[in-house]
């Protein structure tokens, strides 16, 4: 079911992106085919172990890589292609219709400027207004991320705010534009819980006042379970699965996407004893993959055909539900138990 608010209007267009890395070893291929489009208003969750490609995605996107990076493919936004596209054209879209929140806010933080000073450096970047007009605009944008006395601490420094509240920091000055995209990487990474719930609130703040659409990326399913429309699972720099939010967790067809439901700890069910269901094993260097599934080797469910033809990408039960594996069907039904060793997880740090 969409989500209300979300609109028809197709924003940003990823087709077959690729980005590899040449190294003394040799070529990491670091994305392999990533394609999805976004509507406005929309959330799509990419998730996936470190090393998957998530991050590299949305750095393609952005045009942020190193100039030793190859890229192909296509990235369209609102039609106008940005692969290969001149760098004032990039900065004009980069921050104003397109806008960053990193993983670590200290790394998007300038010490030496008051954050209010920094989120103002932003609204001027791409609009042309007073000085006092950005400035107001900063403590508007404060406010609205629930910064207490707003106006006071615009006045300070990076350092003077919590980790929590440096993010809110960064994630106002993503919205001071009223983008039409955002794209958080992995945003509540080293966050308790408590202050986790309310980075993910402002971010939702952020897309419902500007309507932007967003890409939210995570290695934890549980952040993206109450907050996007879509996800997308990678693995080995590829779409493995990609669906409706309902589909992805309760009708998955992807062994690591099964995988990954059975490691995540959930409250509602969680008693003394009960057991998680871990995927054994490494992923696979990007270097020099082996022919067929890169999951493979972990995967309970493999076969000869998939130690030698990788899987392409295709519809399963409906044409919205894509899954990358010879045998999805077989997965209809079947629990993380079913398929994983089941791994016992003692509450007090015991194992029966």
């Amino acid at each position: 079911m969409t989500r209300p608010g979300v609109g028809s209007e197709v924003v940003l267009e990823v087709e077959d992106l690729t980005v590899s890395f040449p190294t003394e070893d040799g070529l990491v291929r670091a994305v392999r085919g990533v394609s999805y489009d976004l509507r406005l208003g929309e959330v799509l969750g990419i998730v996936g172990e470190s090393g998957s490609g998530k991050s590299v995605t949305s750095k393609a996107v952005m045009g942020l890589l190193p100039g030793s990076a190859k890229v192909g493919g296509s990235v369209r936004f609102r039609g106008q292609e940005l692969i290969g596209a001149p760098e004032k054209e990039l900065q004009a879209i980069r921050g104003g219709r397109i806008a960053m929140v990193f993983q670590d806010p200290m790394t998007s933080l300038n010490p030496v400027y008051t954050v209010g000073d920094q989120i103002a450096e932003a609204v001027r970047a791409h609009n042309d207004v007073s000085a006092a007009a950005a400035r107001e605009r900063a403590v508007e944008l404060l406010a609205m991320m629930q910064i207490p006395r707003p106006r006071e601490r615009a006045r300070d420094y990076p350092h003077e705010f919590s980790g929590g509240m440096r993010q809110r920091v960064v994630i106002a000055t993503a919205m001071a534009n009223d983008p039409d995209v955002i794209i958080a990487d992995e945003p509540t990474t080293a966050l308790d819980v408590t202050v986790q719930a309310q980075v993910l609130e402002a971010l939702e703040t952020a897309r419902a006042a500007t309507n932007a659409a967003m890409v939210l990326i995570t290695h934890d399913l549980g952040v993206i379970a109450g907050t996007a429309d879509r996800v997308l699972v990678m693995y080995a720099g590829r779409p493995v699965e990609l669906g409706d939010v309902d589909d992805i967790y309760y009708r998955p067809r992807m062994p690591y996407t099964l995988g990954l439901i059975g490691s995540l700890p959930r409250l509602d069910t969680a008693q003394r004893g009960d057991r998680l269901v871990p995927i054994t094993g490494s992923p696979p260097s990007l270097l020099n993959l082996p022919p067929g599934c890169p999951f493979a080797p972990r995967c309970p469910l493999r076969q000869d055909q998939c130690e030698q033809v990788e899987p392409a990408v295709l519809a399963t039960h409906s044409p919205n539900h894509l899954a990358a594996c010879h045998f999805s069907a077989d997965l209809e039904g079947r629990r993380p138990e079913d398929v994983f060793i089941a791994t016992s997880v003692d509450n007090s740090g015991g194992t029966p």
